[in-house]
């Protein structure tokens, strides 16, 4: 099966969706129609230069909006289904758990209930090669030790109420294939970074401060272990498994990037000397530990082996070439993240709700 013509992508404006959104409108030559709501993390500067482009459309709306849903995929008719749209900050999640639950849990009953609907009412060849692809994330994995990395077969145990939100969406798409024949795939990703994240995330903020010459706070002693994934790697990675991964089936996508936290920010003041020196002293020295996120995971490792063997994709970028690229991008589009930081706070710290009693 080849890439689907016509791709509604829920979550285009985000960070990884508005990847995703450039690179089928400019590399892939698809026809596609981006709905999102538009929360403090949807963008439309991030889908800037899109705009009048024969294979581009944008609607704002909310996924859990079912007489909507219904509107747009009668209106659009796509092929398939690229479903990003979520709430994704596990900081915010500890503070506010419902917003998680309303958007990443009933907003994709809510969106299953509509492709199914719009597929069931598709000519049979169509139906046959329509998909719907459920983009999650690592962390429904649970945590790791020093040794392991997650497979499409590790049991779930979602420590966050985040990462539950998202366990609980996986199982549901999963439900939809099993239980009514919706040709499905589920992708779950390491953490993502490169241009266009909103500056709450580790990378951009670490970034965005380091140039303020603001303190770089490192959660707990910075051992935590992440697989870091560039964000253009990943909608390679996406647009490979919607033409041609098997219905039913998980997919993982990594980075083979495994960092603790303090190196990612360790390097990261290393390449800001190089490409913007602080008057004095070095970016290192504006590290700070601060208390630890409550139940933060320890290590999270992913074996991404399937999509190799299967596919034949691996990461184009190392950790090293990503985060110069990175940096750079936010060097040259402070533009994109200053009202951000401005208008919604996006440097503040969050996820203090679960300390203590």
């Amino acid at each position: 099966m080849g890439t689907p013509r016509r791709i509604l992508v829920t979550g285009g404006a985000g960070f990884i969706g508005s990847a995703v959104v450039h690179h089928l409108v400019d590399e892939v030559g698809a026809d596609v129609l981006v709905i999102d709501k538009l929360t403090y993390a949807g963008n439309l500067a991030s889908l800037g230069g899109l705009d009048g482009r024969p294979g581009y459309r944008f609607v704002q709306a909310d996924i859990c909006d079912a007489p909507r849903m219904a509107t747009l995929f009668t209106a659009f008719d796509p092929d398939a289904v690229m479903h990003l749209a979520a709430e994704s900050h596990v900081d915010r999640s500890i503070d506010g758990p419902m917003a998680f639950i309303e958007t990443n849990v009933v907003g994709t009953c809510t969106l299953l209930q509509a492709a199914l609907a719009h597929w069931r009412a598709l000519p049979t060849e169509r139906a046959a090669a329509f998909r719907f692809h459920h983009v999650s994330t690592d962390e429904v994995y649970g945590a790791l030790g020093e040794d392991g990395q997650f497979t499409e077969t590790t049991p779930y145990d979602p420590r966050s109420p985040y990462s539950a939100s998202k366990a609980a969406s996986d199982h549901l798409v999963s439900a939809f294939g099993h239980t009514y024949g919706l040709p499905v795939i589920i992708s779950n990703c390491s953490n993502n970074y490169g241009p266009r994240q909103f500056p709450e995330k580790l990378i951009p903020l670490m970034i965005i401060k380091g140039l303020a010459g603001e303190p770089l706070p490192v959660y707990g002693e910075g051992r935590n272990v992440r697989d870091w994934l560039y964000v253009e790697d990943h909608a390679r990675a996406l647009a490979l498994i919607l033409a041609r991964g098997r219905v039913g089936e998980t997919y993982n996508v990594g980075g083979a990037a495994e960092r603790r936290n303090i190196d990612v920010v360790r390097t990261l003041c290393a390449v800001l000397d190089d490409l913007a020196p602080r008057p004095s002293g070095r970016h290192a020295d504006l590290i700070a530990f601060v208390r630890d996120r409550p139940g933060h995971d320890y290590r999270y490792a992913i074996d991404f082996s399937k999509l190799e063997r299967e596919l034949g994709w691996r990461p184009q970028e190392s950790f090293e070439s990503g985060i110069a690229r990175t940096v750079q991008w936010y060097l040259d589009n402070r533009a994109w993240w200053e009202p951000l930081v401005r208008t919604h706070d996006a440097a503040a710290r969050r996820g203090l709700a679960g300390v203590g009693r």
